[in-house]
């Protein structure tokens, strides 16, 4: 479904330029999960953007559904760390803004549109305001008004950063819960290694800048999964400390880490230094 092909992104300035990304190979299937996971400044967003269209590589090429990224399209769709409701629509009209911004028949997206908000979990609270909502409630408003166009791709920038931690494991739960009914590709953007287990499929994560691929860690942990007491309590906390180890590393070998193949299997190759 995605593909970055030797992708890198350098920005240019007044003081010089800053190499953000550096020859990004990886393919996300079809309905995958995948968390990308790094310090601070290591080209996550940016990557993100990328995808979204909204930034372009200054090399390689990145492709979905076989067609290559030039400008934002309605089939990908993004959700950021701030809600970033209009504050005088209430929540349906939130939700419905982009069939309004696209032209689509709002008739027809209004049932869709109190589906999703069923579903979750803000059934009864369609002719509220954004400022009578929690954060948490306000993030799974931008969540609705980012699936009422039913999107091949969802784009997740740290979505649940602003949030308290009992609110973001409440959250996680609900997009696991999302992503299984919507079998959406997902490619989401985390600092939160437990943000990490508990959603992807695969998690990506790359080196300090110029963010590389340093290692992809695959999650073979059955759904739904929780940080509480479960059946698959020890194979959580067993992924959740290699990729501790993983971005303690302060830096990473010449070359990366082979990767297994299989299907939506990264390729690591070209990514030394």
């Amino acid at each position: 479904m995605i593909r970055l092909s030797g992708v890198s992104r350098t920005f240019h300035g007044r003081t010089g330029h800053v190499e953000a990304l550096r020859g990004i190979d990886l393919h996300v299937a079809e309905g995958e999960f995948v968390a990308v996971l790094g310090r601070s400044g290591c080209g996550k967003s940016t990557l993100l953007r990328m995808v979204a269209g909204l930034l372009p590589a200054t090399g390689g090429e990145i492709t979905v559904g076989g067609t290559p990224i030039t400008k934002p399209r309605r089939d990908i769709a993004m959700l950021f760390q701030k809600p970033a409701l209009l504050p005088w629509r209430t929540v349906l009209d939130n939700v419905l803004l982009p069939v309004e911004v696209f032209g689509w028949s709002r008739a027809k997206y209004r049932d869709r549109a109190r589906r999703l908000l069923d579903m979750a979990g803000l059934a009864g609270f369609e002719k509220r305001l954004p400022h009578e909502l929690s954060g948490g409630m306000q993030q799974r408003v931008s969540l609705c008004r980012s699936l009422i166009g039913e999107p091949r791709v969802m784009l997740m920038d740290e979505p649940f950063s602003a949030l308290d931690a009992l609110t973001r494991e409440e959250l996680s739960g609900e997009l696991q819960r999302v992503h299984m009914e919507t079998k959406a590709t997902i490619v989401f953007v985390t600092h939160s290694i437990d943000e990490a287990v508990l959603l992807a499929d695969r998690v990506v994560v790359l080196s300090p800048r110029p963010g590389r691929i340093r290692k992809v860690v695959e999650v073979d942990i059955p759904r739904p999964r929780s940080l509480g007491r479960n059946a698959h309590l020890a194979d959580v906390a067993r992924v959740s400390a290699d990729l501790h180890e993983l971005l303690m590393e302060r830096h990473a070998p010449d070359a990366p880490e082979p990767v297994g193949a299989g299907v939506g299997a990264l390729t690591a190759t070209g990514l030394g230094a």
